[in-house]
């Protein structure tokens, strides 16, 4: 294999593809400052033990998927699966535990040991968000309504938000005994995944993607059916608050999620422009326990993974952004005006204008095919003359015309501005 090209499942952001990773980043900092969210940027690497204990022994990332190593004390560390692990680690010493509202968000690469496929890296980059402290299904609608305003100011629409309820810990016996019974005498025709997760956890069968494994689920009971009138009361606030807010959704059953944190609300939003992989976002409620701690930390966010956002805008029309092209191009006739135009490129660089020039001497033509392939809005060609009288020729590069200008920092800017 080439060691000119990134791992299997990573892939390099060039500066063409930049300026669109930029704005989604951009919108995600505008958006969320709006619901008074602040950045928090946690380490790519944590103590193992915090993702064993805040996500689930029995989950899929925990078994099979985390980028574990032992640093040179002898410490377990783990390569973040996934962001809301680190940010409850990092406000754990803060009083959320103590029911006081926190709101962060985060943005980030995440690590992953899965097999890479369209949509799916073993280096992949998530934008989230928590709300640590506080319980309420109006913050749970509420964050769910700051996910939809963002996809729309990234300009993805046609997505398709799914609801559901995981209860509470209490609820969850009555529930997995009827799902238990429903699922063994099924259980020896699914997949070898759901044969474990029947014995480990039965929940997890809920998540199986396997085509002969969903014939069998669909027609599982609904679990929410034997949780608490209290549970259920909290779920029909939240469809309550979204319904007042505009949002459309479709309450799924089968909805669980793939950690063992979440309580009350989950929620994907898919988009049918990633082919298979169709989730773009998700998150809901959690109770989240951490080493060092008997008292779980309260939170309800979301995670959206910037690859297929950019896949789902591709899918859309949507235009990618553009690098910003040099406003001004200037070409040297000889040493004395490569000298003045270095000392300009400064002042100008300096007064916020993109300014390019061969910082060696050149032809004029190769100087002009190089303001061509940068798309400089303007170049000047300075020579001995021009340096003569303090003016030249500002040419405009898309339609040629030209303009004489003095070779000044305020005239320059007056004409570029």
């Amino acid at each position: 294999m080439s060691k000119s090209t990134p791992p299997p499942g990573t892939s390099d952001i060039l500066p063409e593809e930049a300026p669109t990773w930029n704005f989604l980043e951009d919108s995600a900092k505008k958006i969320f400052s709006l619901y008074g969210y602040g950045e928090l940027r946690t380490p790519i690497f944590e103590y193992t033990e915090v993702f064993q204990r805040g996500l689930g022994n029995e989950t899929e990332v925990v078994k099979k998927e985390m980028y574990t190593f032992e640093d040179r004390g002898g410490r377990s560390l783990t390569l973040r699966p996934e962001g809301t692990a680190g940010v409850m680690r990092s406000l754990s010493g803060t009083d959320a535990l103590n029911g006081v509202e926190h709101r962060v968000f985060y943005i980030g690469p995440m690590f992953r040991g899965e097999r890479p496929a369209a949509g799916r890296r073993r280096q992949f980059h998530q934008i989230g968000v928590e709300n640590a402290g506080k319980v309420s299904p109006e913050l749970d609608a509420e964050c769910i309504a700051m996910l939809v305003h963002y996809l729309n100011e990234i300009k993805i629409s046609g997505f398709t938000l799914y609801l559901n309820t995981r209860g509470v810990a209490s609820d969850r016996p009555a529930a997995e005994e009827a799902l238990r019974t429903y699922f063994a005498p099924h259980i020896d025709s699914m997949c070898d995944d759901c044969k474990e997760r029947f014995q480990r956890n039965i929940w997890r069968i809920l998540d199986c993607k396997q085509e002969n494994c969903r014939k069998v689920i669909d027609n599982a009971p609904d679990a929410a059916d034997f949780f608490s009138q209290e549970s259920k009361d909290y779920f029909k606030k939240v469809c309550n608050a979204l319904t007042a807010m505009g949002i459309d959704y479709v309450i799924e059953p089968r909805l669980v999620r793939g950690l063992d944190y979440y309580v009350h609300t989950v929620f994907e939003l898919t988009h049918p422009g990633l082919g298979g992989q169709t989730a773009i976002a998700g998150g809901g409620r959690y109770e989240l326990m951490l080493p060092e701690s008997n008292k779980p930390i309260q939170g309800v966010g979301f995670a959206a993974g910037m690859e297929r956002l950019i896949m789902v805008r591709e899918a859309l029309g949507v235009p990618p952004l553009l690098p910003e092209h040099p406003k001004l191009f200037l070409a040297s006739m000889g040493d004395k005006a490569l000298a003045f135009n270095i000392a300009l490129s400064a002042k100008l660089r300096k007064a916020g204008i993109r300014t390019a020039l061969e910082l060696e001497s050149k032809s004029l033509k190769s100087q002009m095919r190089s303001a061509d392939r940068l798309k400089a809005a303007y170049s000047i060609v300075i020579g001995d003359s021009e340096l003569e009288s303090g003016k030249a020729m500002l040419k405009n590069m898309s339609d040629s015309t030209q303009k004489e200008v003095k070779l000044t920092l305020e005239d320059l800017k007056n004409e570029l501005c």
